[in-house]
């Protein structure tokens, strides 16, 4: 029988570069939903899917995942037989400005999700979850049975909450249902508020960069196509009802340590901006990925110092194409 995937936030960072893969693949349809939320620049997400558009495989809905009778139609129009939810509220600290969007979206869009999944007898169902369910905890490598129960931010609050209704929904409703906690992506089309994308913007301009507290913190940071290979493992995988794996390289860096391969990559001294650590953050994310190793066949490839070589080359030249 012939897949058809709805992909969730299919313009965003890491939606994009799976569907890249999946039409490079080919034998599936891919039905594509996206709200072009202004959290950042629309014509960033608009540049993203300019090749998807022009593929017979390849169906976009512009609308949100909030909208049940939105999602009914996208439902309705297509035999879905795989879900796979990217699409969420991101970023810790804006989600202390504006928690209840964060709630709609990341919460109560969810359950529309798992909703249709129930209503439609979808078989198999990814939800995007995140490492920041682990809280502030420093007793890293963080792994899939340690208690999420202290989230520091309505962000971690909100993806915790989702493994939630997804353990529910599978249990109740015979959905196979899969959570992914994705560790600081980063990689080509990387969000420009994300750190790396970010400070490289500044440090390539000569601007300073906020750096908050004194830059020990430690991040777990993972290449985007290492996330890919796990989601798509996780499609295939089929023995257990339900399950939450990490996706990580398993490798903190930090972020002093971070700054100084952007500075060798950009060939550029960076300005730094010393302020106080911020509410949400936490001190260290870090994946215990033995889990996805053993399952699902995960093998992260792409160290952080080769990630950010491909980073920085995918930056000149967008940045390049940018200002023409």
């Amino acid at each position: 029988m012939k897949r058809t995937y709805l992909i969730t936030g299919a313009a965003g960072f890491i939606g994009s570069n799976l569907v890249d893969e999946m039409l490079a693949n080919g034998n599936s349809d891919i039905v594509c939903v996206d709200n072009f939320d202004n959290f950042y620049d629309e014509s960033i997400k608009r540049n993203n899917i300019k090749k998807h558009l022009e593929s017979p495989f390849y169906k976009l809905y512009e609308g949100d995942i909030v909208d049940q009778r939105f999602l009914k139609k996208v439902f309705d129009n297509h035999q879905i037989t795989h879900i796979i939810h990217l699409a969420a509220k991101a970023g810790v600290r804006p989600s202390l400005e504006n928690p209840l969007a964060y709630t709609q979206t990341n919460i109560v869009g969810t359950a529309n999700l798992l909703e249709m999944a129930k209503e439609y007898g979808i078989k198999k169902f990814i939800f995007g979850s995140s490492s920041s369910v682990y809280g502030s905890r420093t007793d890293g490598p963080f792994n899939e049975e340690m208690k999420i129960d202290k989230p520091i931010s309505p962000y971690a609050a909100t993806k915790s909450a989702g493994e939630q209704l997804c353990y529910t929904y599978s249990y109740l409703y015979n959905i196979n249902i899969i959570c992914l906690r994705f560790f600081t992506v980063y990689g080509p089309r990387q969000r420009p508020d994300l750190a790396i994308h970010k400070f490289s913007k500044l440090i390539n301009e000569g601007k300073s960069i906020p750096v908050f507290g004194d830059g020990t913190t430690k991040r777990d940071y993972t290449f985007v196509e290492d996330i890919l290979q796990g989601i798509l493992a996780s499609v295939e995988y089929d023995k257990t009802q339900f399950e939450i794996f990490n996706l990580g390289e398993s490798q903190t860096i930090e972020l002093n340590f971070l700054i100084k391969l952007l500075e060798e990559n950009l060939q550029k001294k960076a300005i730094i901006d010393r302020q106080p650590l911020q509410p949400g953050d936490v001190p260290l994310t870090y994946a215990d990925i033995s889990k996805a190793r053993k399952l699902l066949g995960y093998n992260p490839t792409t160290p952080v110092e080769e990630g950010l070589k491909k980073f920085v080359a995918w930056f000149n030249e967008y940045y390049n194409l940018t200002r023409l």
